[in-house]
């Protein structure tokens, strides 16, 4: 078995719009391919023995045991892969529970689809479940612990932490979107204009004075001292002789940690000798130079939240510690502690392992103790000098014992301090009674807060301590999302994308849109070339000074990654036909249907997918749609038209020469097509679809029909507007078209055009594509060959792995089943190509460019008119 191509699918995609985080295996099967899962020996006991929790799995029969079942009657051994990948993830912490095999047109080679949690742990999982299934299949001795090892260790490294998680989780239920940064660890909540951002417990409206001082231990000390806050009495010490110093002042025990610390590390409590006093400053000083000496205040440790100046929650904190029964050595009674199932490795679970590491094993040592030790029944030894999660610690929640004295003094620190989420460290011996009263102290104050303790508490109940974060940053009924309109389809996308940007833009808007030449914001082009996939999208989404996006959604990136977002308010679907047919497994345009079809089936339900009642397979993507639908056509009789409009449907139609809304019983007439410069004058019909599309988009957005029609009237096709797409120009000898079109469809709309189009001779310049077939290429030629009366054969630079002979041969059979007597001239340079025809094409010629490279054909065109323009004045 190998691994033929893996795909990593981030949004709703082609094979899941429900799951869109799932990995895409295309896997060759080989000399394993015709052997059944029944017929590998006990193959059903060995995963079972392997993988404790594949019994879970239900397979297609839906029931609990069911793979087994499977396995135990036959399946490929693609499908055993699949779920050996979902249950090596589970094993390391990681819910994931969807897959899927799909077989292929060639024999022997399968798609198997499966959930991740963690990108690079899920694809890891395909190379372990792969190398797993060859070894059963062989009956060879398998051993899954490392590579559970390894998920596990990935999971730590791209796991989000379980503050994050929680507020994403919170967010996700409040339909609030968010993006991942991953090279900058934050965490985008909504889009646009409307985004925030956080990271772990921090959030982007957290003042950075605020965690300034909360990061400078000795200054939150004074500033709390002012506020009347009960602190330690304590120094800042750099050296030994200032250590001896503050000891004396002090007197023991005492508490050492660094000036500048988080999460416990390099503290150490209740120090009762100098030697004790003078490791923990130097444990100190490995995080930072200066380091608290403080009075160790006694009592127990307690952790109080509070959000936007509100308390939420309190958590009494233990350290790691484990009870003596007498019998049992340290290091098993740490073992049996381990094996509760709430603990896990770093926050995969509720609590963590304890580990015996360097403060445990000096801890022992003070005491006198060994790992071999045993100690007495009931006796409590702790294992940390910190109560951290992190290290081992558990939490019990107290949140409605604290007495409203300590509420009022958490909620006065936090406003002292100015952080918007605050954890404050108190050590008291009773958190029901005023701190004053029990001569306790507030430890500490910190920001960016964990919370795991909270929602996981080992005692006592867990509290949602997520939603008042949220809460906080988007306000109920406050907006998080910007509206998203995404067009996908063969052809006219990248037009349709531009003018309804243009149309949002005249409206006032400040729209971010992606297309086949780059990423705009606001009008300005911020990346250079084809940006119609996920990353490009989540560009737009991250930009905040975006308030609407327009988003080119090709087949590619949807095939490639799948799409940026989960929803979008208006999902276009222009046309499809044959196109790239062949790549990635779509070998018919009806499963091209299927990949356009992502784009309607995320549209919000209130919402509107808007879809070409002409052409039949995107008409029928309306079925089963959870949103509402709006249709499109050239033909005002079209009975779809018709019968979506009496049931109450939205509807843009081509009728009498204008451009018209269909609203139940009403005709809303918007502007004549004539009028429209982008249909030129009505000849370019396949324009008169864009304007329709984009209509019902501005319609849909709320824009008064006038707003409308100024706007499409003042959308110019040009080189600048439209790069690529009917560019024309009037040179003083003939006119020059210049435009992408680069598949059939697109090939017979220019035809149109051109065949409406009044020229003395028609001159075009075209060329096959190495990706397309044989087939293609042949129509290209012959659809050519019924337009031009000369043809001009110029090469791609990139042939995809063809023979640029072969490719022009396949155009010139297309041709001759036309003309057999056309001989068409071929310069391989498009440039080249170009110049020819604009140098020796006659008086009154029509000549047609489809280009590869647009900026340099137009420059091309724009210099040659330059020097013709020279030419007649010197004449003259």
């Amino acid at each position: 078995m190998k691994i033929i191509e893996l795909k990593v699918m981030r949004g709703p995609n082609y094979w899941s719009i429900k799951h869109p985080k799932i990995i895409v295996l295309k896997i060759d099967l080989e000399e394993l391919q015709q052997v059944q899962s029944n017929e590998v020996p006990q193959l059903a006991h060995k995963l079972q023995k392997l993988f404790p929790g594949i019994y879970k799995h239900r397979s297609s029969e839906g029931t609990e045991g069911g793979f087994i079942r499977l396995v135990n009657e036959g399946t490929p051994l693609s499908k055993v892969a699949m779920h050996i990948a979902l249950e090596l993830q589970t094993m390391a912490g990681m819910v994931c529970s969807y897959g899927r095999r799909y077989g292929t047109k060639q024999a022997g080679v399968d798609y198997v689809v499966y959930s991740y949690q963690e990108e690079r742990a899920g694809v890891y999982a395909a190379e372990a479940a792969i190398k797993i299934t060859e070894a059963l299949a062989r009956n060879e001795k398998v051993n899954v612990i490392q590579d559970v090892a390894k998920l596990h260790q990935i999971r730590e490294d791209e796991y989000f932490g379980p503050s994050t998680e929680a507020i994403v989780q919170e967010a996700i239920n409040r339909n609030i979107p968010y993006i991942q940064n991953q090279a900058s660890e934050l965490i985008h909540l909504g889009y646009g204009v409307y985004q925030k951002h956080i990271q772990a417990a921090m959030c982007s409206n957290t003042s950075c004075f605020a965690v300034e001082n909360a990061s400078d231990k000795n200054r939150t000390k004074l500033i709390l001292q002012e506020g009347g806050i009960p602190v330690p009495q304590g120094r800042t010490v750099k050296s030994t002789r200032e250590l001896e110093k503050a000891v004396d002042e002090l007197g023991f025990p005492i508490v050492t940690k660094p000036l500048f610390g988080n999460q416990g590390k390099g503290a150490s409590i209740n120090l009762s000798t100098w030697k004790d006093a003078l490791k923990g400053f130097l444990e100190a000083q490995r995080h930072s130079q200066e380091v608290m000496v403080e009075q160790y205040i006694q009592g127990d440790d307690y952790r109080l939240l509070v959000i936007d100046g509100k308390f939420i929650a309190a958590a009494k904190r233990t350290p790691a510690m484990v009870t003596g029964d007498g019998t049992s050595t340290i290091r098993q009674l740490v073992n049996q502690v381990n094996k509760d199932p709430r603990r896990g490795i770093g926050h995969e679970k509720a609590l963590t392992h304890i580990k015996i590491d360097k403060i445990s094993r000096r801890i022992l040592r003070e005491k006198g103790l060994s790992l071999q030790s045993i100690i007495p029944a009931g006796e409590i030894l702790y294992l940390k000098s910190t109560a951290n999660l992190s290290t081992g610690g558990t939490a019990t929640d107290v949140t409605d014992l604290v007495h409203p004295y300590n509420v009022l003094m958490a909620e006065r620190i936090a406003g002292i301090i100015g952080l918007d989420i605050c954890g404050i460290d108190v050590m008291t011996t009773d958190i029901a009674i005023p701190l004053p009263e029990t001569r306790g102290a507030v430890i500490e104050v910190n920001a960016a807060p964990g919370l795991r303790m909270h929602i996981s508490p080992t005692e006592g109940l867990p509290r949602n301590v997520a939603e008042p974060i949220i809460n906080m940053l988007f306000p109920h009924k406050s907006p998080s999302r910007i509206p998203i309109v995404a067009v996908t389809g063969t052809n006219g996308k990248t037009t349709t994308t531009r003018l309804i940007a243009h149309i949002l833009n005249f409206k006032g808007h400040k729209v971010g849109y992606t297309t086949t030449d780059g990423i705009y914001i606001q009008g300005n082009k911020i990346i250079k070339g084809d940006t119609t996939g996920a990353y490009s999208s989540e560009f737009v989404l991250k930009d905040p000074t975006v308030n609407y996006a327009v988003l080119e959604c090709a087949r590619g990136g949807m095939l490639r990654s799948g799409l940026a977002f989960t929803q979008c308010d208006i999902g276009i679907v222009m046309n499809v036909s044959e196109d790239h047919l062949g790549l990635g497994d779509i070998h018919t345009v009806e499963d091209m249907a299927k990949v356009k079809a992502v784009i309607p089936k995320t549209v919000c339900s209130n919402g509107y997918a808007v879809l070409n009642a002409d052409d039949d397979l995107v008409y029928n993507m309306a079925a089963g749609l959870h949103c509402k639908v709006a249709l499109f056509s050239l033909d005002e009789d079209n009975p779809r038209i018709t019968e979506h409009i009496t049931k109450g449907g939205l509807a843009a139609v081509y009728e009498s020469g204008f451009i018209s809304i269909f609203k139940n019983t009403y005709k809303i007439r918007v502007d004549r097509v004539a009028d429209i410069p982008l249909t030129f004058g009505g000849k370019a019909k396949f324009n008169i679809y864009n304007v329709l599309a984009a209509t019902l988009a501005g319609y849909i957005s709320h824009m008064e029909i006038n707003e409308i029609k100024t706007a499409m009237r003042t959308f110019i096709p040009s080189p600048e507007t439209t790069p690529g797409r009917m560019n024309m120009f009037k040179l003083p000898k003939a006119d020059v078209l210049i435009d992408y079109a680069h598949n059939i469809a697109s090939m017979q709309a220019i035809s149109d055009f051109i065949n409406n189009t009044e020229a003395h001779t028609k001159i075009g310049i075209i060329a096959g594509i190495g990706d397309r077939r044989d087939e293609d290429m042949i129509e290209i030629g012959r659809l050519a060959a019924q337009v031009f009366d000369e043809i001009i054969i110029r090469r791609d630079k990139d042939l995809r792995d063809r023979n640029g002979e072969d490719i022009n041969n396949l155009l010139k059979e297309g041709i001759f089943s036309v003309k057999p007597e056309l001989e068409p001239k071929e310069i391989h340079q498009e440039t080249r190509a170009l110049a020819y025809a604009l140098e020796y094409a006659p008086e009154g010629a029509f000549i047609a460019l489809f280009s590869e490279d647009i900026p340099e054909a137009i420059k091309l065109v724009e210099d040659f008119r330059v020097i013709q323009h020279r030419k007649s004045n010197q004449e003259q």
